[in-house]
């Protein structure tokens, strides 16, 4: 369990450096939000698998304190990106009226 962890870890970095990356090239517009957005999600993401293997495993409470705060921060910044990428995917999808 600790590897496939380890693994989603470093998956979820390497997609949210990309997308900040990718966003910090791009001129302002609505394609350099939607890339904000998504490595915000994958922030989240990110968060949210690293607070699971302090939870899973702790080796002591303050890895455990740790892990819940991370946990919060790793929601918090799952819901905005999430909400964020669907508010800018909507805005980038053409109308047929």
């Amino acid at each position: 369990m600790d590897k496939i962890l380890i693994i989603l870890i470093v998956f979820t970095a390497v997609c949210f450096l990309y997308n900040r990356i990718r966003a910090w090239r791009k001129p302002d517009s609505l394609i350099k939000k939607i890339f904000e957005s998504r490595s915000t999600l994958f922030l989240g993401m990110f968060l949210a698998v690293f607070s699971l293997n302090l939870l899973i495993d702790p080796r002591s409470v303050i890895d455990t304190i740790v892990g819940a705060v991370l946990m919060i921060f790793a929601l918090a910044n799952g819901i905005f990106g999430f909400k964020a990428y669907k508010h800018y995917m909507n805005q980038a999808e053409p109308t047929n009226s």
